[in-house]
């Protein structure tokens, strides 16, 4: 079968569109706000996940110090569409905000791909030093721009770890297994390499594909157990911690541009405030999770040889390096801490002050921009968890 392809210009089309019937559609809540400036933000998670209460320290905050002018709305569970739709309205101004994993801002600027490498970071705290230098970050941030929109901060989507049917203690458990991995390319190449066969397939999918054996496992953080059930049929959670992949909050650049400098700096405060809350939210809901998935759902926590692992996936980095060039500045910095916090186990941040980008170009803005989004015979990009 041949090959099509769909135009940067017609998705922006659609998305229009779509942008402009939602318009309609919310103008009787704009008039209803009095006039104040209705600031929506588009969420895929439920009221009750860490990212919600981010987003409510988010709201709290500009309405206290901007309420005559904007009021901030939240829309959970994706209300305003799947996280792909939910960019491409955040690109037209049809809404403001979006919260987006990496994976799915790799379309847009190709340096997001460095997260999707399987053991970039040594260790969770190495990994939120680094998330948290926002010398480092911002020329990431700004990556987007040309696509009409720019991240504003991050929030922890945790480790990612496998959970499965039966107990996994080194790569070889893995043999024969088939376990469901993101759709990307990265992930299904990491699979490969544990040894296991990776089905590619959307989040929700995971609770009755292990439950009917069409998959023996999958690979996540410890909240899939709890809130997605997950742990009523995979009783085997598995540390080998191969992924630490953030969810960014993505605003309209247009909609940012057009705030005066105190307005601006009101709203990067309360993307910092979330930020705060979202992790130490996350902390806490990961150890519940725990509890409630041993004590109620019987499942195990094992320990694995995290070394073993690793060791398999490790030609990926310069597979990766070599096929994208603008990952090679990030990951020499982010390996640079990884080094020398195993040589002297100093604290992370005590090196990164030292590592600046030259430019915000030179970081991340001289993408490969992907204008042309191409597609096999039924295939179409998604995002998943």
């Amino acid at each position: 079968m041949g090959r099509w392809k769909i135009s940067w210009g017609v998705r922006l089309f659609f998305a229009a569109f779509l942008a402009a019937v939602m318009a309609v559609g919310m103008a009787g809540c704009q008039a209803a706000a009095d006039s104040k400036r209705i600031v929506r933000i588009a969420l895929g998670q439920s009221e009750s996940h860490p990212e919600y209460v981010g987003l409510v320290a988010f709201k709290e905050y500009v309405e206290e110090r901007l309420g005559e002018r904007y009021e901030v709305q939240i829309f959970p569970n994706e209300i305003l569409g799947a996280t792909q739709r939910a960019i491409e309205l955040t690109q037209t101004g049809a809404i403001d905000f979006v919260v987006a994993g990496t994976a799915n801002l790799e379309t847009f600027a190709d340096v997001y791909e460095i997260f999707s490498m399987p053991y970039l970071f040594d260790s969770p705290e190495v990994y939120k030093v680094v998330m948290g230098d926002e010398e480092m970050m911002n020329g990431i941030y700004e990556s987007t721009d040309r696509a009409g929109f720019r991240v504003l901060t991050w929030y922890n989507a945790g480790t990612r770890n496998f959970y499965a049917k039966k107990p996994v203690y080194r790569p070889e458990d893995l043999r024969g297994m088939k376990i469901r991995v993101q759709q990307s390319p990265a992930s299904v190449k990491m699979m490969q390499a544990f040894g296991a066969a990776a089905s590619p397939m959307s989040f929700g999918e995971v609770y009755t594909a292990i439950q009917q054996g069409v998959i023996d496992g999958a690979e996540n953080n410890e909240l899939a157990l709890t809130n997605n059930k997950h742990g009523e049929v995979a009783k085997y959670f598995t540390y080998n911690m191969h992924q630490m992949v953030p969810d960014m909050l993505v605003g309209n650049l247009k909609f940012l541009n057009g705030l005066t400098s105190q307005e601006l700096e009101v709203f990067r405060e309360a993307a910092r405030r979330s930020n705060e809350v979202e992790l130490e939210e996350w902390d806490r809901q990961v150890e519940q999770a725990k509890k409630t998935a041993m004590e109620d759902m019987g499942v195990e926590f094992l320990e694995a040889d995290v070394e073993a692992f690793r060791e398999k996936v490790l030609p990926l980095h310069q597979e990766m390096l070599e096929d994208n060039p603008h990952i090679v500045q990030v990951y020499e910095a982010i390996q640079e801490v990884n080094v020398r916090m195993r040589e002297t186990g100093v604290e992370a941040s005590a090196f990164l002050g030292e590592w600046k980008p030259q430019s915000a170009m030179e970081a991340g803005r001289s993408m490969r921009w992907r204008l042309d989004w191409e597609f096999g015979d039924g295939e179409e990009w998604q995002w998943t968890e």
